[in-house]
Formats: structure tokens, C-alpha cells, sequence
């Protein structure tokens, strides 16, 4: 268990706070490069902030406080033009980087005035990469943005999905050091969800969790599993400070606020081998369903079964009453190393993961067990007897809420148009 102290430093994220200040020196996914296809301008909260994320008519993506310095009017209700966004109030223009560019009647009744000069509206840098537009709001000078090697890989179908989860970061976080939770969350509990009680999960007998530069590689070995297995020999990855990696997707948890998060996730899906050479006109970009119509949390999908326990501890975890296990030596080390790296920063140090070297950034691999089965190309009869990858028949498995547009551009993908929706006609009914 943590005193509250610790608890209350390590879920605390607003501006001026040390935990805020740690993770505001990574790049952070903030939304989908392609959810600005048909929008120019989208408020958003992030970091305890509320800002305005545009793209301009040149192309250039900014992150600006959401009020304009001249009279607080909201700039998400303003308008973009070729360079920079426009309050809707006075006319007052700002540019990516803040600064106050025009200033109409101001320009024209004193036309030497340095009023601009005074009125730059608070901005952060956003770069698109990998189809996910990455802010950064720490102190400059910015690091590289990594080019995970995924990133760089070809022939597959991407999709970028958001999620809204109502907690902390930290609970969604320290789901992605949990092995464990595979066991019963994942394999158990949807058999009893059906009613099914026969169904017996292999147990986990051994774990380890080995640290590296960008994480730690969590291990282990179940039932039916040896030393030899890859999920022992090299396992997946907790992705420092706030991800996690699958091999065949990432997961980011962001915090919003202090009792808000955003999942955005970054999903790969290699198209069979008779495909052949296959280059994706648009990455789509989505945000998953967390409840249903009933109001209940929807328990069908991976990440909804995770949203579940992630709530359950309610919006700030209390971690002065936990009881931590052996299951939990994973979490008691990702707390550990965050405080290390709070007493980096507060020394003046990079904390952990942090790159300064620009081509070293350009590609940068991770370990991962089976990277074969997401990466390299299988034929489609195969893959739909492949244990792992026959899942991606039903569409999205990992989040509920897939829209039928991007299920049908997925079959169109992966040569399967016998499974695509009919989705005219369900319009029409």
C-alpha cells in the first residue's frame, strides 16, 4: 500500500504538479490525424488544461489555450485559416506557435502599437506520426518523438481508437504490468459471463519482470508453458511512463484531468501473403463504446473488461487500503521507478526513456514475444486457422464499438468482403 502522500503525488496531474511535470516531458497521443479530415477545430481537456487542437489551412497542426487573451472568448467556436486560428469575438489572430498575429481594429486605429507582442495565447508543439497527432507540453528543449519500429512496419491495415475513461491514469497504468489479470479477466470471466462454468484458464506458475531503458518486460509461464516459451524468454512490454505494447498494438493511458483518462490505442494488421504489395489510403481514426444501453460497462471486448476494473476502483484509486500480493511485484516496480524519476527531474535529469538523439529516434525497436505473428505475412487460409490472429474475423476484438465503415474497409484489407456489413441496407431498416 502507498501513504496517501505517495498516492495523492503519483495520480496528481495538474498544472503544477510533480507527476504532471514528469509525464509532460514525453510526447503524448492526443487524438487521430484523421478525425481532422472533416473538422478543423476540436476542444479538448488534457493535462487539467482546456486547449483548442486545430489544423490550419496550410496543414500545420496547433495546440492552443482554449480562451484568446484579448476578452477569454472561446477559440473552439473561432475559425482556422491558412495560417493560424481566429477568435470569433474581435477577430484576433494566433499562430501554431502562440503568437498573436493580428489584431484588426488594434492594427488599423494604432498602427505601431506593440500590443501584439503582450498577447500570445499559451501553445504546446503537435506533430503527426504513425496516423496519431503527439503533443508535447514540457519544458523545452523538446525530446525526439520515437518511431517505434511498428510504426515503420508495411503491408497492414492501421486504426487509430480512443477511448474515455472516467479514472486516474495511474489504475489504467498499472494494468499493463498485471499479468495475472489475463488469467481471469480475460479467459475466465467472459466463459462466466455466458454462463458457462467449465471453462479452466491455464494458472500462471512463474513471473518476472525485467527493467530496460523504455519499460519493463513483464514474463511468464502457465500451465502447458516452459523456459522455452517466448512469453518467458522475452514477454511484452509496459511502456514507460504510460503505455503498454502488444506486438501487434499500443495502448497509451493520458491523462485528462485528475479523475479522467484517454486510452488511444494504435492497431496493425498484416494483410495475408496473396495480398501482396498493400498500401492503406487512410488511417481511420475511432472512439470505442464503454457503457451500454443499460448503463452498465460493456464486459464484450479486451479493453472493456480492463475499463471495468480500472472504474471499479473509483475515479482516484485509494492505495492506502490495498492489499498487494506476489501477483503485484510488477506494480511495486513501476511505482518505485516513478519516483525515481520524479527525483530525476527534480535534480535536473531526463527521466527514464527520455531520447535526445535524432537518429537514434528514427527507429527504435522494442523487445516483444512473437513480433512473426503481427509482422510477417501469413496465407489467408492460414490465418484463419492461426489461434491469435482467426479473432480478427469478428473485427475490432480489443474495443467495442467499431464503426462499420472501418469493420468494412478492414475486410476490404484483408480480402474477406463475404464478412463485410451490409450497411446500406442496415441504414435503411
Amino acid at each position: 500500500m502507498l501513504t496517501a502522500e505517495k498516492n495523492k503525488l503519483l495520480c496528481d496531474i495538474e498544472p503544477g504538479s510533480a507527476m504532471g511535470d514528469l509525464l509532460r516531458r514525453y510526447w503524448q497521443p492526443i487524438a487521430g490525424e484523421s478525425e481532422f479530415d472533416k473538422i478543423s477545430i476540436k476542444p479538448v481537456r488534457f493535462f487539467g488544461e482546456n486547449l483548442v487542437l486545430y489544423k490550419d489551412g496550410s496543414g500545420q497542426f496547433g495546440l492552443v489555450d482554449r480562451h484568446c487573451t484579448h476578452r477569454r472568448a472561446d477559440l473552439s467556436y473561432g475559425w482556422v485559416e491558412n495560417c493560424g486560428i481566429r477568435c470569433s469575438y474581435h477577430g484576433w489572430l494566433f499562430g501554431a506557435d502562440g503568437r498573436c498575429l493580428e489584431q484588426p481594429f488594434d492594427d488599423i486605429a494604432n498602427p505601431g502599437t506593440r500590443l501584439k507582442e503582450r498577447c500570445s495565447v499559451k501553445a504546446y508543439p503537435v506533430r503527426p506520426m504513425a496516423g496519431i497527432l503527439w503533443a508535447y507540453m514540457g519544458p523545452d528543449p523538446a525530446p525526439e518523438l520515437p518511431v517505434w519500429e511498428p510504426f515503420t512496419w508495411k503491408n497492414g491495415f492501421v486504426e487509430i481508437v480512443g477511448c474515455d475513461i472516467p479514472c486516474n491514469w495511474l489504475q489504467c497504468q498499472e494494468n499493463s504490468i498485471d499479468p495475472v489479470h489475463f488469467e481471469w479477466m480475460h479467459d475466465t470471466w467472459p466463459s462466466r459471463i455466458k454462463g458457462d462454468a467449465t471453462v479452466t484458464a491455464p494458472k500462471h506458475l512463474k513471473l518476472a519482470f525485467d527493467e530496460f531503458e523504455f519499460g519493463f518486460q513483464y514474463k511468464r509461464i502457465r500451465e502447458g508453458m516452459n523456459e522455452k516459451d517466448p512469453m518467458w524468454i522475452t514477454g511484452r512490454v509496459a511502456l514507460w511512463p504510460n503505455g503498454f505494447y502488444l506486438g501487434g498494438h499500443f495502448e497509451w493511458r493520458v491523462p485528462v484531468d485528475n479523475e479522467n483518462s484517454l486510452c488511444m490505442c494504435w492497431f496493425f494488421s498484416r494483410v495475408p501473403l496473396e495480398k501482396g504489395d498493400y498500401a492503406q489510403a487512410r488511417i481511420p481514426t475511432w472512439y470505442g463504446k464503454i457503457k451500454g444501453e443499460d448503463g452498465r460497462w460493456i464486459t464484450s471486448n479486451v479493453i472493456n473488461q480492463d475499463i471495468v476494473a480500472w472504474v471499479g476502483q473509483g475515479r482516484i484509486a485509494d492505495r492506502t487500503v490495498e492489499k498487494l500480493g506476489m501477483s503485484d511485484v510488477g506494480i511495486t516496480k513501476m511505482r518505485q521507478r516513478l519516483f525515481e524519476d520524479l527525483e530525476a527531474i527534480s535534480r535536473g535529469r531526463d527521466p527514464s526513456g527520455v531520447i535526445r538523439d535524432a537518429d537514434r529516434a528514427k527507429c527504435v525497436a522494442l523487445p516483444i514475444a512473437s513480433p512473426e505473428t503481427h509482422r510477417d505475412a501469413i496465407s489467408t487460409e492460414d490465418m484463419k486457422k492461426h489461434p491469435v490472429l482467426k479473432n480478427r474475423l469478428n473485427g475490432n476484438r480489443w474495443v467495442a464499438g467499431q464503426p462499420d465503415d472501418v469493420y468494412n474497409d478492414f475486410m476490404d484489407a484483408m480480402g474477406w468482403p463475404e464478412r463485410k456489413r451490409p450497411v446500406a441496407l442496415k441504414a435503411a431498416e
